[in-house]
């Protein structure tokens, strides 16, 4: 698929990543649909990918852990372009903890159930909805098309991340799960699994955290935002590339 022209809906589209795919796509001539509930930044970003060259550019506040919400901002989409071509579901949230503490004889702390719920809220369920909805557009326009799920290396588990690394496992099942299923109506289903990737949550880590973070690197340095778009970017442009998760992490295992 060719992106010049293309409907491209990325979500959490305002920051970080999915800016960063977003201005991407718009330096290519892709026609954006970009979702957030944060709307200052969302007009930020449209502002930025006109400049870059989109062909179109819309914003949509919407929270995709909300179903109404979720099915009428992918109707207005469909409606206003016509046809959605790619999602790339990257909205996400993390909300780190270890699963219990124990010290002196006691459990001291427990993962609340509210920590656990809203990260698979958003992570798991946003994204099921968010692809529920861009699949039926896709299946009904009889066009095709490219659903792209972002996951992480933290999928194979990670200490502190029970409630995260499980959301990026689900999301690489439904991957697979998808391609299978939407194969006939010539939808492809691909995810990315980033590493250690340069954004501002990153930059605001303590010296001593970051030096320990990249010594985990065999590459001693953060991935970019923009080589997960060059992985986005491949996904959509190579039409036999299905079930599949391309790994942009730099080597580290954790």
């Amino acid at each position: 698929m060719q992106i010049k022209n293309s409907v491209i809906v990325i979500t959490g589209g305002a920051q970080g990543l999915g800016r960063a795919m977003a201005e991407h796509f718009a330096e290519q001539g892709a026609k954006l649909a970009l979702i957030d509930m944060n709307d200052e930044a969302l007009q930020e970003a449209i502002q930025s990918c006109q400049q870059k060259g989109a062909a179109d550019a819309r914003s949509y506040v919407v929270n995709i852990t909300d179903e109404e919400a979720v099915e009428a901002a992918f109707a207005k989409i469909d409606s206003d372009f016509n046809g959605i071509n790619v999602l790339v579901n990257n909205a996400g949230v993390l909300r780190d903890g270890m699963l219990v503490k124990y010290k002196n004889g006691e459990v001291t702390h427990k993962m609340p159930l509210s920590q656990w719920q809203s990260v698979i809220d958003v992570n798991l369920t946003g994204t099921f909805l968010c692809g529920r909805e861009a699949s039926a557009v896709m299946a009904k326009r009889e066009n095709g098309g490219v659903i792209i799920n972002i996951s992480s290396v933290a999928r194979a588990g990670n200490i502190g991340q029970t409630n995260y690394a499980a959301t990026k496992a689900g999301v690489v099942a439904m991957t697979v799960t998808w391609a299978r299923e939407l194969g006939r109506f010539g939808i492809r289903c691909g995810a990315i699994a980033p590493g250690f990737i340069e954004t501002p949550m990153t930059q605001a880590m303590k010296p001593e955290a970051v030096e320990r973070a990249l010594a985990m690197v065999p590459l001693k340095r953060w991935g970019q935002p923009s080589e997960v778009a060059d992985s986005a970017r491949y996904i959509i442009e190579n039409d036999f590339f299905s079930g599949r998760v391309i790994e942009i992490d730099g080597g580290v295992r954790l």
